[in-house]
């Protein structure tokens, strides 16, 4: 790419229109070559962080890791050592806003609790750095909406980490939905839980976004939608529950079960819990059954039809890997983000209406 001078960008503005608004970043942007590795800045420094999203970036070919952001100088240190990351990318919560000036960062990945995913992706995308955003989105639809008009506001790129969305086992099942290969879908059942062990992590925690459906019941959804390949119409009823009273407290759900309603009356039954290990999604079609078990592994998923297996093997953190890779080619080629911010409002809006059916014991219409 042709580098020009600030002279020359100024005149340029000036001839091409008056209409045109430039931010700083926007001509700093301008002179910088074309990158063919995208520079990731991960927010938060937990497990999910550590054991799978920085390994992840050591097998990236479209991305690397070239930044941190944490609240704790025993963390920087460590990866600063393990990852060489240099003083300069190292970030902490109140210094954050600086990465604006940091060109070796092209994306911030908000990797936190979900109360603070709107806070991170609005400075970040204010910061001009384009986002990705774990699942869930954020712990309100109205907070979904505000880190998508964040980002459309600075004309940057939202992703929620929906790893799944990129796998090769879960296209092909889509594929097959989505082509009728086996006819219409009739029915789908999909669980996603595992028995969680802490006591007083965010899960726990209300007020942090916690409870099994903004977690774990997020991928029983998106096995709903993926498997009848619709959007749901209606939360037919659900029902929240909980063994273990002294961790989930004050109503939190530590397991929750739902009906979700589609269009031409197929139903969809999803389970999600913190107190089970259950991983499957089932599809009913006019011609037979799509069987995906586990549906949701990090270290692999499978399934089978009457049109086969369907099983593209590979090893942990490969889905990450694909993930990031996936992203940040999209974003260098600036298209729309295969998996933006509107899918994860869709997917909170939907637990935000399981849980008033929960409440109130009645079927809640999506469509309103």
């Amino acid at each position: 790419m042709t580098l020009f001078s600030r002279r020359d960008i100024i005149k340029t503005i000036a001839l091409g229109s008056a209409t045109a608004i430039f931010s700083p970043n926007t001509l700093l942007a301008a002179t910088r070559p074309q990158k063919d590795r995208l520079g990731v800045a991960l927010v938060g420094l937990g497990y999910y962080s550590t054991d799978l999203l920085a390994p992840a970036l050591q097998q990236t070919k479209n991305c690397y890791l070239a930044g941190i952001v944490t609240g704790s100088p025993d963390k920087a240190e460590t990866w600063k050592k393990k990852y060489n990351i240099p003083d300069k990318n190292i970030y902490n919560y109140q210094n954050f806003d600086t990465i604006a000036n940091n060109p070796d960062i092209d994306v911030v990945y908000v990797v936190l609790p979900p109360s603070m995913h709107r806070e991170y992706v609005e400075r970040a995308a204010n910061a001009g750095k384009h986002v990705w955003c774990e699942k869930p989105m954020a712990v309100t639809s109205q907070e979904c909406q505000a880190m998508i008009a964040a980002c459309k506001k600075n004309k940057k790129s939202l992703a929620i980490g929906y790893r799944l969305q990129h796998e090769p086992n879960t296209k092909e099942y889509r594929n097959i939905v989505q082509k009728q290969l086996l006819g219409k879908v009739q029915k789908v059942s999909c669980a996603a839980g595992y028995r969680e062990g802490r006591t007083d992590h965010w899960k726990q925690k209300k007020e942090m976004g916690g409870g099994v459906m903004h977690d774990m019941g997020v991928y029983a959804i998106q096995g709903a939608r993926m498997g009848t390949g619709m959007e749901p119409v209606a939360v037919a009823m659900a029902k929240t529950s909980t063994t273990r009273p002294e961790i989930y407290k004050n109503g939190l759900a530590e397991t929750a079960v739902a009906t979700l309603e589609f269009p031409g009356g197929v139903l969809a039954d999803i389970k999600t819990s913190f107190g089970e290990n259950v991983n499957f999604l089932t599809i009913n079609c006019a011609k037979g059954e799509i069987k995906m078990e586990p549906y949701s592994a990090y270290a692999g998923v499978k399934g089978s039809s009457p049109l086969g297996e369907i099983n593209h093997p590979y090893e942990q953190p490969w889905q990450q890997a694909n993930q990031m890779d996936d992203d940040a080619r999209t974003i260098m080629q600036g298209k729309p983000m295969p998996v933006g911010g509107e899918e994860g409002l869709r997917d909170i809006r939907i637990v935000e209406a399981i849980y008033k059916s929960a409440a109130s014991g009645k079927r809640v219409s999506l469509t309103a």
